[in-house]
């Protein structure tokens, strides 16, 4: 029902950053519940950190202190600041949209996907 853009990946040195955006392919609710998921090779996808329709964020004990996710409500831009990264980072990057104001935890809980922008960490 929703299609969602990711951008902004890349390969950097470990201690770098990089700052992932998402965008909606059409107008989506700015009060709908929206995240960022990551997957690496034969793993799942979890959870990254969230924000929901108030603009409470969430994030996953692995990037706390280091991520910080946020949206621009008038351009309808999803944004993942990334700093001090880490080779465990390594891997492909998804925004999702919930039509709910509450985010879930849960990949199965959201229904618009991008196809995913890859970072790539090294030594």
């Amino acid at each position: 029902q929703v299609r969602l853009v990711e951008s902004g990946g890349g390969s950097v040195q470990t201690g770098g950053s990089l700052r992932l955006s998402c965008a909606p392919a059409e107008y989506t609710d700015s009060t709908y519940c929206m995240a960022w998921f990551r997957r690496a090779p034969g793993r799942g996808r979890e959870v990254v950190a969230t924000i929901n329709g108030d603009g409470a964020t969430t994030s996953a004990d692995s990037v706390k202190g280091r991520f910080t996710i946020s949206k621009d409500n008038a351009k309808n831009i999803l944004y993942l600041q990334m700093n001090s990264l880490r080779p465990e980072d390594t891997a492909m990057y998804y925004c999702a949209l919930r039509k709910d104001r509450s985010c879930h935890t849960a990949a199965l809980a959201y229904l618009g996907w991008g196809q995913g922008t890859q970072v790539t960490v090294y030594t």
